[in-house]
C-alpha cells in the first residue's frame, strides 16, 4: 500500500500514549526516522470541525484558507449555524507524525456543498479519509461519506463531541449514517489533541488492516 507499506505493524502508533508523547513544539522538518507517508482527507460539513482538528494535531504551522461567511453564502448552504463566521473556501493542511515512522499529510476539505466538485482533485493520492460527523445534525454528513464512497476512498468515522451533542448509541449511529460493519466510528472531540491523535490511529489502523486482507 502505496504510504504506509513500510509500516507493517502498528505496535508503535496504536498506544495510546502516542497521543502524549507528540510535542507541542512546532516541528518544521520530516523526522530521519520516517520511513512512510500518507495523504489523508479530513472531511465533513461545515461547522463539524475540521479546520480546529487539523490545527490541533498539526506538527507544523497549519495551512487554513477560510473566508468570513457573507449572507450570500449563508443562503447557499442551509445547514450553517448561526455562530460560524468564517468557512474553509479551498483546503486546510497540516502535518503529524506517527510514532516517528508514519507521517500524515492532512487535507481538510471545503465543507459547502458547492465545492463537492473540488473533492476530485484533492482526493487524488489520498490514501483514505476521516468524516467527521456531528450528531446534531447527522443528515448534513449524508453527502460527505457519499461523495468518499462515489470515489472509492477508504476512511473512518469520528463523532466530533460538541458540548450539546446528542447522544446515540453505536448502533444507532451505524444505522443512521448506513455504515459498514467494517468501517470505524469513534468519538473524539477535535479541540483535543489526544483525542484528535487517537482518530487518526484508528484510520491508518484501518487502512493497514484493509491491505493486509487485500494482498
Amino acid at each position: 500500500m502505496d504510504g504506509v507499506d513500510d509500516v507493517d505493524n502498528m505496535d508503535d502508533v496504536k498506544d495510546t500514549d502516542d497521543a502524549d508523547d507528540l510535542s507541542d513544539t512546532p516541528v518544521i522538518y520530516v523526522q530521519s526516522s520516517v520511513s512512510g507517508a500518507a495523504k489523508i482527507l479530513v472531511v465533513g460539513p461545515m461547522g463539524v470541525g475540521k479546520t480546529t482538528l487539523i490545527g490541533t494535531v498539526s506538527e507544523i504551522k497549519p495551512l487554513s484558507t477560510e473566508a468570513t461567511m457573507t449572507q450570500a453564502g449563508a443562503r447557499l448552504d442551509t445547514a450553517v449555524r448561526p455562530s460560524k463566521v468564517t468557512t474553509t473556501v479551498a483546503l486546510d493542511f497540516g502535518r503529524i507524525t506517527l510514532g516517528g515512522e508514519l507521517v500524515l499529510y492532512l487535507f481538510g476539505t471545503p465543507g459547502q456543498q458547492r465545492f463537492l466538485p473540488a473533492w476530485k482533485d484533492l482526493a487524488r493520492g489520498a490514501l483514505g479519509a476521516l468524516a467527521l460527523v456531528d450528531t446534531r445534525d447527522l443528515e448534513a454528513s449524508f453527502d460527505a461519506i457519499g461523495h468518499l464512497e462515489d470515489l472509492d476512498v477508504p476512511f473512518s468515522v469520528a463523532v466530533n463531541a460538541f458540548p450539546d451533542s446528542v447522544l446515540h448509541s453505536e448502533d444507532d449511529l451505524r444505522s443512521a449514517l448506513d455504515l459498514l460493519p467494517h468501517t470505524p466510528l469513534v468519538i473524539c472531540d477535535a479541540r483535543e489533541h489526544k483525542s484528535s491523535v487517537q482518530a487518526l490511529i484508528s484510520l491508518v489502523s484501518h487502512l493497514i488492516e484493509t491491505a493486509t486482507e487485500a494482498s
